[in-house]
């Protein structure tokens, strides 16, 4: 029987506590698995994900990034508003800290992390930090965003940012951010029906408010900032080369340029970085969230075997 433990810890903004969730397998683990996950959502999302993995031995974990999910309180925090101080970093040292955490509580058990989407940005940046101290990374649902592109919205929001403040939301700040991810759906029930063919996952989605909120320009800087970062290819040289890594979305995900975005940084890691496990897994039909899209079973059972191949020392 799967144990959910639920979890306070403090962020290294030095003022905000974090909820965080375990999901713990009866007996002892063979491997943690860290999700980190993506913008506008919350690491309960994966309560199906985690549950079946820990009914195969694997604990996995997670914590609300600032400004979202069980982070925000009444009493203290914003939503899609991070901290004031270098945000970016600060994001990669609370999934970091949770990791230290966890590994103190269970030592010597191997470690993987899984970064969804702008959780993907943060898992990025975390292993050319951190890398030489976990077992594996799962890179999902990532994007490149153009440097000219990029370097226009951050001055674009930094004007708006100067004027409005940093907890001003902007519709036009976010429509940039979102334009022409409907444009292959025809007949588009939801502004979110990018995020997968789930219907009742988009409508869910939808209704909930942790979910259905707009970034503030401190959260659109904070993820202009780590794009930057984690783009350059000087500093993706600290990704460690005997690092095994996965690079998975869906075939039809506007996030990732439909599969472009993934196969550009298996390219990299491989081909530039040389490192030496890398492996690529686009899913037909479907969308940006594998996690609850139709047919996810496929996804839960790949990534499942992957962490398999990695602890049995294949590949």
């Amino acid at each position: 029987m799967v144990r959910k433990e639920e979890l306070t810890y403090k962020s290294r903004d030095r003022q905000t506590m974090l909820h965080a969730i375990r999901w713990i397998p009866e007996g002892e683990p063979v491997a943690i698995l860290q999700i980190i996950h993506g913008m506008q959502e919350y690491i309960d999302r994966y309560d199906e994900f985690a549950r079946f993995m820990a009914e195969k031995g694997i604990l996995v974990m997670g914590n609300d990034h600032l400004g979202h999910g069980g982070s925000v309180t009444e009493k203290k925090g914003t939503y899609g508003y991070f901290c004031k101080k270098d945000p970016a970093t600060v994001l990669v040292r609370d999934a970091h800290r949770l990791k230290k955490m966890t590994q103190e509580d269970y030592p010597g058990v191997p470690i993987f992390i899984l970064g969804h989407s702008f959780g993907s940005f943060i898992a990025r940046e975390y292993i050319t930090r951190y890398g030489t101290g976990i077992k594996g990374a799962i890179i999902q649902g990532t994007a490149f965003t153009p440097q000219g592109t990029l370097n226009f919205t951050k001055f674009l929001v930094n004007v708006i940012s100067l004027f409005m403040g940093d907890k001003y939301r902007s519709s036009l700040i976010n429509g940039m951010a979102f334009k022409g991810y409907l444009k292959n759906i025809p007949g588009a029930k939801s502004k979110f029906d990018w995020l997968s063919h789930n219907e009742e996952s988009i409508q869910k989605y939808e209704k909930d408010p942790a979910c259905n909120f707009v970034f503030t320009m401190n959260g659109f800087k904070t993820m202009a900032e780590l794009l930057k970062r984690i783009q350059d290819t000087d500093k993706m040289e600290d990704i460690p080369k005997n690092l095994p890594i996965l690079i998975t979305a869906g075939k039809e995900d506007p996030v990732g340029g439909y599969g472009e975005a993934p196969e550009k940084l298996c390219g990299i890691y491989k081909t530039q970085l040389q490192i030496k496990d890398v492996e690529l897994k686009l899913y037909d039909g479907m969308r940006h969230e594998l996690q609850q899209e139709i047919g996810r079973e496929k996804v839960f059972e790949d990534q499942y075997a992957w962490i398999q191949k990695v602890l049995n020392g294949a590949g």
